[in-house]
């Protein structure tokens, strides 16, 4: 109990730290509210001294920013969150309504994850029911591609061309279950793709234990062992999970804007912008406490999954199998994206040729010309030295940060709970009041948060391995804590985490990509990708090259970081037998378990 309850109360004490944060935001971002709070009711009006003064009396911000945060924390007890500083309405009906549309939106694209995680799946399961899955076995690159579709590229063609041009379904506003298909697409493609990538990465290791092998050799049906297989893998995925339904209930703000969507995501946003504090400080709680519900409820059914085994230490240990050598794979994506790169940079990104806009592709402009004429390929060719070499340096800090977190899961659990919640654009306001804006700010903000779902696969591994047998047989051998993490846990953990960093790449420079989109990161007329996208997409109908040029070269990163990622493996190591429990041969187990049987 005791650990359960330390857990609660780290829990609270950083939910309270970051509510008090964000409290403190108006102060913190060194302007005037009053003078943020006029412009957004009535941007005509003359900030006068007077009209200052008058919001300020009005709002009570003449008392110290601790005392209003004491009484806005006070009326919380009687469920008043206050009024809003912009229209004066009462704040706690606005937040639930908003996190109604959240909830509806976020439940939508779960059912479009799955089925899409189902069909990444879908060969493997198969190959593996039937004892065919071998170590020729590699993933496609497909997945890949998709994970790496921005989201709100994903949404704004799947409003033009299925929403506006075919018709077929609605593409703006949010009044019945219509509205949610095309914002569930958007969202629920890429998260179904990660998480199928990270399923597909497990299944092989759940069908090589001595269970299914003695399973196949009793002649249970292929269906009954697959789906048991999936259950063996659901443990170490569930965490993760549980981020990515918080992340698409805070993070979809984007797909919010661009449906017209009420969620709360763009509420938080908004306010944030606008410092409508009170409205802010609830949508965050709201956020933060759907947190807490998701990482509860995942823990408790990864109980219910594994039953006693994580507590006994009664897990068979899983033969993890290396992950092939892509073979040509990765050499082939990575000469296309250096291709580009080394095509685009003779370029002048900067070149104006008015007579040239939004050109076709030709010869003299491969990836055509954007709305003022100039070179997209040498925009993407820019763009792709600050875009990669940001995103590799975020991704390497966050596989450390991840790891060396995940060793210590009572810290970092909460800790990443916590960080997961806040939408990336309010992370990214927050360090812009912090740190102030510079071209390290959008780093700033997205390696704030890029660390939380390796730590959490990290602890969720780590769980897992540390219930396994030859775990507590060579711990009855006398082996200690650091032997057991150097030559055990951390071999059978690093290489699935390590690939789960990789897949996450393209992630990172989609996040920095989504900042530039919605004005808080790169500026004009920087080529940075996400502010290529953003400057493009309002003609992606009449010039659909000049979004789909950004939005190729990051599907082949996707496709790059997988096909590197199935050649991450760990270096064996010779085992001393005096010190370490040998594991018997499968086969050998899966003969003794059909006898027994």
């Amino acid at each position: 109990m005791r650990p359960q309850l330390s857990a609660l109360v780290w829990r609270a004490v950083l939910a309270a730290a970051l509510v008090c944060g964000i409290g403190l935001l108006p102060w913190l971002t060194r302007t005037d509210p009053a003078l943020t709070v006029l412009k957004a009711r009535s941007a005509d009006r003359d900030p006068t001294p007077r009209v200052l003064a008058d919001i300020r009396a009005q709002l009570g911000l003449e008392k110290r920013p601790f005392k209003l945060l004491g009484e806005w924390l006070g009326g919380l007890a009687h469920g008043d969150a206050g009024q809003s500083w912009l229209s004066g309405d009462d704040v706690t009906p606005a937040v639930l309504q908003a996190l109604g549309a959240s909830l509806l939106l976020m439940a939508a694209a779960l059912v479009v994850a799955a089925v899409t995680a189902a069909l990444i799946c879908a060969r493997t399961l198969r190959l593996g029911a039937h004892r065919r899955l071998d170590d020729t076995k590699a993933p496609g690159g497909g997945s890949a591609m998709l994970a790496a579709l921005p989201e709100f590229l994903t949404a704004s063609v799947l409003a033009t061309v299925v929403g506006v041009q075919l018709g077929w379904l609605p593409a703006l506003g949010w009044y019945g279950p219509q509205w949610t298909i095309l914002p569930a697409l958007a969202l629920g493609l890429p998260a179904g793709a990660v998480l199928g990538r990270l399923l597909d990465d497990l299944l092989p290791g759940a069908f090589a234990e001595p269970w299914a092998l003695a399973a196949a050799a009793r002649g249970l049906p292929a269906r009954t062992i697959a789906r048991q297989a999936v259950r063996r893998c659901l443990p170490g995925l569930l965490p993760n999970t549980g981020l990515f339904v918080v992340g698409l209930t805070g993070g979809s703000v984007a797909v919010e804007q661009i449906y017209d969507i009420p969620g709360l995501g763009r509420t938080t946003l908004q306010a944030a912008l606008a410092q409508d504090l009170p409205v802010l400080q609830a949508g965050t709680l709201a956020l933060l406490l759907l947190a807490a519900a998701a990482s509860g409820l995942a823990a408790l059914t990864t109980r219910r999954l594994a039953g006693p085994a994580l507590r006994d230490g009664s897990l068979s240990s899983p033969h993890r199998k290396q992950p092939p050598a892509r073979g040509l794979q990765p050499f082939v994506y990575g000469g296309l994206l250096l291709g580009v790169i080394a095509l685009g940079l003779p370029r002048d990104p900067l070149a104006l040729d008015t007579t040239r806009r939004l050109q076709a592709p030709t010869w003299a402009h491969p990836f055509g010309t954007d709305a003022l004429g100039r070179d997209l390929l040498a925009r993407v060719a820019h763009g792709a030295l600050d875009t990669l070499l940001l995103a590799l340096g975020i991704g390497a800090a966050a596989l450390v940060a991840g790891v060396l977190l995940g060793l210590a899961p009572r810290v970092s659990g909460p800790l990443a709970d916590t960080v997961n919640a806040v939408p990336p654009v309010l992370g990214a306001l927050l360090v812009t009041a912090v740190a102030g804006t510079g071209p390290w700010t959008p780093a700033l903000a997205v390696g704030a948060v890029a660390w939380a779902p390796l730590a959490t696969h990290t602890s969720a591994l780590l769980r897992q391995e540390r219930a396994a047998l030859h775990i507590t047989a060579t711990r009855g051998l006398g082996a200690g804590r650091r032997y057991l993490l150097r030559h055990e846990l951390l071999p059978a953990v690093l290489p699935p985490v390590t690939r789960h960093a990789l897949l996450r790449l393209p992630g990172t420079a989609l996040a920095l990509a989504s900042l530039a989109f919605l004005g808080l990161g790169a500026q004009p007329p920087s080529p940075e990708w996400g502010l290529l996208l953003a400057e493009n997409q309002p003609y992606a109908e009449r010039a659909p090259w000049a979004v789909l040029a950004p939005a190729a070269v990051l599907a082949l990163l996707g496709a790059l970081a997988v096909s590197a990622a199935g050649g991450v493996r760990w270096p064996r190591r010779r085992r001393d037998p005096r010190t370490t429990a040998t594991r018997p041969d499968e086969a050998t187990r899966a003969r003794e378990l059909v006898q027994i049987g």
